[in-house]
């Protein structure tokens, strides 16, 4: 019987665990090196758009997270008096998508993607350096604590500090801090009912969103200094920069613990690296395109990048012009945005509120046709062009490493 060819996954976040999954049903034997003592990733949430729950139909997944959408109903653009500038639905974005939006724990989906490998194919507590990217010749190496590992393919998932990517590229500049800081809470607000929102100021956001398990999550951003931190703690200075907003942003500060509030700035990758592979070496997510979260695709774009990798296994120039200019494109688009609801100036935040205003009055639709091109993606070979939630033309990649690739379809 011949050897199963061996796959090397660096880094056991979503985009690594979305590739090991997606490259074993090829028929790899894979090995993922989280640097971790375990894989539960910082917590937090994750917005899964249409295009990234296709993309996980590929792999078996897509209707398992679905059943964990929890938003239902209104939702969309507030200022921080409560006014609302855009409205939204569920229903509207099912319809023009082809699917629903998922918002759940990032904990449930690295569990969710686990559970689909072998035993023994994931290691924690194992940090892995790149080595030898390899070439036609010769396998690609990685070196850990316990020896060293060779790979037909290594996949670098190793986040936006990326020491793959540095050994692929070093002279590429690498990311730069995007100008402002985020906070994040997973916790239960009992009592509290909201629409599900997300709320501009001037150079601030706050939003609220409900998880399946009864828990909320919220985020914020404001424009800062990179590298700054609060004098006392951080729920103190989220009560500083927010809690005279609407409802339920002060029942979500009151019922919020200090130790609950996670900050990070946010930097992205300004210069598009030239490829996203050289030898045997692919990058996926952060590592290859990290991006402002301001359209909420870091994570959906880090799942593509992972199924097309899979279906391009064997030609990784192929992955490269599959991924490149699209998440280029997405990463351009998530920088302008944050600018636009991110922006200081008194009198264009007023013109700006009021243009979602009259966008949101001219039709739902409209606010919705920002992300063209973006959610209604689907996987290579996938040429369903179904509405209904879930169909997305679901084909199972199956133990077969001869398959010849196909082009990825475009939006």
């Amino acid at each position: 019987m011949t050897q199963a060819r061996r796959a090397v996954v660096i880094g056991g976040g979503i985009g690594g665990l979305t590739a090991a999954v997606a490259l074993h049903r090829r028929g790899r034997q894979v090995t993922v090196l989280e640097r971790a003592r375990s894989l539960e990733p910082v917590g937090a949430a994750i917005s899964l758009a249409p295009n990234s729950l296709r993309a996980l139909d590929v792999i078996g997944l897509g209707d398992e997270i679905r059943d964990l959408a929890a938003w239902a109903g209104d939702g969309g653009l507030r200022t921080p008096s409560g006014r609302w500038l855009a409205r939204s639905s569920a229903d509207a974005a099912a319809e023009r998508f082809g699917g629903p939006l998922v918002l759940l724990h990032r904990a449930t989906l690295v569990e969710h993607l686990a559970a689909q490998l072998p035993p023994g194919a994931v290691r924690t507590a194992a940090a892995a350096t790149l080595t030898d990217r390899g070439d036609t010749g010769r396998p690609a190496r990685v070196t850990t604590a316990d020896g060293e590992l060779e790979a037909d393919l290594v996949v670098g998932a190793d986040g936006i500090r990326s020491a793959a990517r540095r050994a692929l590229f070093p002279g590429h500049p690498g990311p730069v801090y995007s100008g402002f800081t985020t906070w994040r809470v997973v916790i239960p607000v009992p009592g509290v009912q909201f629409a599900s929102h997300e709320t501009w100021g001037r150079g601030r956001i706050w939003g609220t969103h409900p998880l399946k398990d009864g828990r909320v999550y919220a985020y914020a951003a404001a424009v800062a200094p990179a590298g700054g931190r609060a004098p006392d703690d951080e729920k103190a200075e989220l009560l500083r920069r927010f809690g005279d907003w609407h409802d339920p942003v002060p029942a979500v500060l009151a019922a919020a613990r200090p130790e609950d509030v996670l900050r990070h700035d946010v930097h992205h990758i300004a210069e598009p690296l030239p490829a996203y592979h050289r030898g045997r070496v692919a990058l996926v997510g952060d590592a290859a395109h990290a991006m402002p979260p301001t359209l909420g695709q870091g994570g959906n774009q880090a799942i593509e990048d992972a199924i097309v990798l899979a279906h391009h296994c064997d030609d990784l120039s192929a992955y490269t012009a599959a991924r490149l200019p699209r998440t280029t494109a997405i990463a351009r688009q998530a920088v302008r945005v944050a600018r636009l609801n991110l922006m200081t100036s008194r009198a264009g935040t007023a013109v700006r509120d009021t243009a979602m205003a009259a966008l949101s009055k001219a039709g739902p639709a409209l606010f919705l046709r920002g992300f063209d091109g973006i959610t209604d993606w689907r996987p290579p070979g996938d040429t369903a062009r179904s509405s209904e939630a879930g169909s997305g033309g679901r084909r199972m990649l199956r133990a077969d490493p001869g398959r010849q690739p196909v082009e990825e379809s475009t939006p």
